[in-house]
């Protein structure tokens, strides 16, 4: 859905949920949970509202999200140099 308005720019849940295998509901549902994180942020236009991704919210979601990737990237290589340690030496 954040691909989405990311290349169209803005969307309603109408109009997001044409392009998506859900309901209009699950849509509009989700929209509101970005709302409330700050992902996207929502503008009346009629009787819908238009979404538009934060950018700046978004980009601090992402450093935060590699953050905590790379964080388990070095417990996870941390983990294997053990695991292999303990195997050679089983094999010695």
């Amino acid at each position: 859905m954040l691909d989405l308005l990311l290349v169209e720019g803005d969307g309603t849940a109408t109009t997001l949920s044409q392009r998506m295998p859900v309901t209009r509901q699950a849509v509009a549902k989700h929209l509101g949970v970005l709302d409330r994180v700050g992902l996207v942020r929502a503008t009346p236009a009629g009787r819908e509202k238009r979404y538009r991704v934060d950018d700046a919210q978004l980009a601090r979601a992402v450093a935060q999200l590699s953050s905590v990737g790379s964080a388990w990237d070095a417990r996870l290589r941390r983990i294997k140099r053990i695991a292999e340690s303990i195997q050679s030496a089983r094999t010695d």
